[in-house]
């Protein structure tokens, strides 16, 4: 059994959690989660630590952790906050915005076409693409929420990137964003980004739902 870096082993989890490795709602132990990854229970400690801090994991029982059920409800929330704050922080951005920028995000996107990404990799570089533009903003605090309300996202990258197979429709529209800003289009960009995010937020609420059901 080795002492594998808490980082390397948090991000397994977090992948494992994205893609349903490991189960929704059941209780997860430091001993199991050791000799499953074959590490001590030092960095599995740590790594649980980290996850719980972020919402990755909630408290189960008295000691215990576990990883919450997605819920539509705070999926529909999560997207509508997305909508408003990242349309507003694009426009403080767009000033900002020139070529290298661009050239920036539009190689980020070619990225995502890599085929041995797996889940947690394709929402991160999902990320880089936006925060790409959202850093000319100059906007510290709304990037801040911003960048939160991405990563609390990403526990449903299993879906989106899955059963709803929203990957080619979303690297389209940030090809389209791109050359509407390179056009120097703004409002169009900032209406393509609304909807960009707001019907991804359907799709997946919409596909939520029916699990419940």
């Amino acid at each position: 059994m080795n002492t594998a870096p808490t980082g390397d082993l948090y991000n397994t989890l977090k992948n494992d959690i994205v893609s349903g490795v490991l189960p929704r709602g059941l209780p997860l132990r430091q001993q199991d989660l050791s000799e499953r990854y074959q590490v001590s229970r030092i960095p599995v400690r740590d790594a649980m630590m980290q996850l719980k801090a972020e919402g990755w994991l909630v408290p189960h029982g008295k000691a215990g952790v576990m990883i919450p059920k997605l819920n539509w409800l705070e999926a529909e929330d999560l997207y509508q906050m997305r909508a408003l704050l990242e349309v507003q922080l694009l426009a403080y951005a767009i000033p900002g915005i020139n070529h290298e920028v661009l050239g920036r995000a539009r190689d980020i996107n070619h990225q995502l076409n890599a085929p041995h990404l797996d889940l947690l990799g394709r929402g991160q570089l999902n990320w880089l693409f936006h925060a790409t533009l959202y850093q000319c903003a100059c906007r510290p605090a709304l990037f801040r929420t911003v960048e939160s309300l991405n990563d609390q996202v990403r526990r449903y990258m299993g879906f989106q990137y899955g059963p709803l197979g929203y990957q080619d429709t979303s690297q389209q529209e940030h090809d389209r964003l791109l050359t509407l800003l390179e056009r120097k289009q703004q409002a169009e960009a900032m209406k393509l980004l609304q909807q960009h995010i707001e019907e991804a937020g359907i799709l997946l609420v919409d596909y939520l739902q029916k699990l419940e059901q």
